[in-house]
C-alpha cells in the first residue's frame, strides 16, 4: 500500500510538538520556554499553543519556576514497556470520550489495516448515539465521510485495489457510485478540510472526518451527527480538525 505525500496541518503541528518534547526531555530538570523557543526556533503564538496543548494533555507540567518537565502522559506513552498499548488506548479512549462531550457528536478512530477498513476506538452516549451499521462499513468507504478520508491518504493504485474488492453501489440517492467521480472528488479534497458525508451511507445521519496518519499507518478521526443536528457539523467538524493533533500524538509517542 502506497500513501499519497500529503502531509495534514495536523501531522505539522505534531512534528513541532515533538521536537518540544525532544527538547523537555534533554532538561530533564526543566527547561524555559525561552530555551525551548531558542532550541525549536518555533514562532512564540505557535510555541504557546502547543505548550498549552501538551500540558491540556499531559505530556508536559511546569514546576515552581515556571520551567517545563515531561509529564505523566510522556512517561507512560514514551515507555517501551509491555504496558504502553495499553495506555495509548486508554489515553486515545479518554481523549475520544472528552472529545465526543465537547462538540456533542460520537466519534471514532479509524484505520485502514491490511486493505480494510477498521474502527478501533470509538465514543457515544445515550445522547451521540453511534452510526447503525446497516451496511458493513468494509464495503462502503465511498459513501463515508471515514472511508473516504482514508481513501484519500492513499495512492491512485491502492485505491482501484480497494474498489476492485468494495464495488461502489448506491446506499442512498446521495451516494457517488461512479469511480471517475469518486476519484475526482477524492483528489481535489483539500488535506486541512474535513471530509463530509451528507446522508450518503445512512439517510438521517450527516459525518465529517480528518485525517490522524503517523508515519505508513493510514487513519482518520470522525464524527456523526443525526440530520436534526445537521445545523451543527461544520462547527463540530472544526473541533474534529483541532483535535487530531493530540490524537495524532498519542500515537506518534
Amino acid at each position: 500500500m502506497a500513501l499519497r505525500p500529503e502531509p495534514t496541518a495536523p501531522f505539522h503541528s505534531v512534528q513541532h510538538a515533538l521536537r518540544i518534547l525532544e527538547v523537555v526531555a534533554k532538561h530533564s530538570s526543566g527547561v524555559s520556554d525561552i530555551m525551548i523557543a531558542r532550541e525549536t526556533r518555533l514562532p512564540a503564538h505557535q510555541l504557546a499553543d502547543l505548550l498549552l496543548m501538551l500540558r491540556r494533555e499531559g505530556y508536559v507540567e511546569q514546576i515552581a519556576d515556571g520551567a517545563y518537565v515531561g509529564g505523566i502522559s510522556l512517561a507512560l506513552l514514551g515507555s517501551a514497556g509491555p504496558d504502553r498499548g495499553h495506555a495509548v488506548q486508554d489515553k486515545l479512549q479518554r481523549s475520544l470520550t472528552a472529545l465526543r462531550d465537547s462538540v456533542g457528536a460520537a466519534v471514532y478512530l479509524s484505520r485502514y489495516v491490511d486493505g480494510e477498513i477498521k474502527i478501533t476506538q470509538y465514543a457515544d452516549g445515550p445522547r451521540t448515539p453511534k452510526v447503525n451499521e446497516w451496511v458493513d462499513f468494509r464495503s462502503a468507504a465511498h459513501a463515508m465521510a471515514l472511508g473516504k478520508c482514508l481513501l484519500t491518504q492513499l495512492d491512485h493504485d491502492s485505491r482501484r485495489d480497494h474498489l476492485a474488492r468494495h464495488k461502489t453501489v448506491r446506499l442512498t440517492s446521495r451516494t457517488t457510485t461512479n469511480e471517475k467521480v469518486l476519484f475526482r472528488k477524492l483528489d481535489s479534497q483539500p488535506a486541512t478540510v474535513p471530509v463530509l458525508d451528507l446522508q450518503e451511507y445512512a439517510i438521517g445521519t450527516v459525518c465529517a472526518a480528518v485525517p490522524v496518519s503517523a508515519g505508513r499507518s493510514v487513519g482518520c478521526l470522525a464524527l456523526s451527527l443525526p440530520l436534526a443536528h445537521a445545523h451543527r457539523l461544520r462547527q463540530a467538524a472544526d473541533a474534529l480538525n483541532r483535535e487530531a493533533a493530540p490524537m495524532l500524538l498519542s500515537l506518534s509517542i
